[in-house]
């Protein structure tokens, strides 16, 4: 049994509301920590709730956010982005005026711009969040306590912020197991669309594409570790990435045009023939990809 420990990040009542993948490991990991009091599950979905019961995730299930909210110190937006600003409404004058809310959301401007709209002064105490950690499965069965250590947390204050509200989130994700950094609302916007916002859009598109052409079927029974490592994503929630796309099109839409461009490039380098080309952006490439990797993992031959 972990040790419990002593730090300002104990929470008496914790609210998750939306309990997957990521509320639900944050949920498990904080309980671990022995930093948690009671947590309190609030969906639509009652069986999905019931289920985190009954795996311990949460110790009670509220169907309602204005009445599960009411006493809570610390309250955890885990829905998909595009139900956050109905949920924000149906909070706000309900979350008592020291208690702490914040999300984890993979966009930051839309959320903060609902959260503004909906809670008023309110938004002082609204601390915008993102982890990065996640896997292609969704759901509370998938989620683990492990999922944050050493993952990085971004939080993105707004200006109305209020300093001790940061320092209680940051001090939450770090009992989780995670690295905190604060990065501007817009910037994490614009990064994330790149790393994250646009592979899953090119995964999704590939399988998608694949899966309708009529060699399909062999595709995908000759597909390898190649193709697999490079489509995982592709298994992720829809709904979950729908809303996250929409709320940050203007960012997408620029990285699919820089790729686009890039894609047009290299299509006319391969019908030319240019493999000098070819060889050169590879090369390019691998040093960039090889870069991020320990070096230990430089040296493994993908399928």
């Amino acid at each position: 049994m972990a040790t419990p420990i002593q730090t300002t990040a104990t929470i008496s009542t914790l609210v998750v509301i939306g309990v997957g993948l990521i509320g639900g490991s944050l949920a498990r990991a904080l309980r671990r920590r022995g930093v948690i009091g009671r947590i309190v599950g609030c969906g639509r979905n009652r069986e999905s709730l019931e289920t985190a019961r009954r795996l311990g995730v949460i110790d009670a299930v509220e169907t309602d956010a204005a009445r599960a909210v009411t006493g809570a110190d610390v309250v955890v937006l885990a829905t998909p982005v595009g139900a956050m600003p109905a949920v924000l409404e149906s909070i706000a004058g309900h979350v008592q005026p020291a208690a702490v809310v914040t999300d984890v959301g993979s966009v930051k401007g839309a959320v903060v711009e609902a959260a503004r709209a909906a809670l008023g002064a309110g938004i002082r105490r609204f601390v915008p969040g993102h982890p990065i950690a996640g896997t292609e499965r969704s759901g509370v069965a998938a989620s683990f306590a492990e999922l944050f250590e050493g993952r990085r947390v971004v939080l993105s204050p707004c200006a109305e912020t209020d300093g001790d509200a940061v320092e209680r989130v940051r001090l939450m994700w770090e009992a989780a197991g995670a690295r905190v950094s604060i990065m501007e609302a817009a910037v994490h916007d614009r990064v994330f669309a790149e790393t994250s916002h646009l592979p899953h859009v090119l995964a999704y598109a590939l399988v998608d594409c694949l899966a309708r052409s009529d060699d399909g079927p062999a595709i995908f029974r000759y597909a390898a570790g190649g193709f697999y490592d490079f489509t995982r994503i592709a298994s992720s929630d829809p709904v979950m990435w729908r809303d996250i796309c929409v709320a940050n099109a203007g960012n997408v839409g620029a990285s699919l045009d820089r790729l686009r461009a890039a894609l047009d490039e290299a299509a006319a380098a391969i019908a030319r023939g240019d493999g000098e080309w070819l060889e050169e952006m590879f090369a390019r490439a691998k040093q960039a990809r090889d870069s991020l990797l320990p070096a230990d993992a430089r040296d493994a031959s993908p399928e």
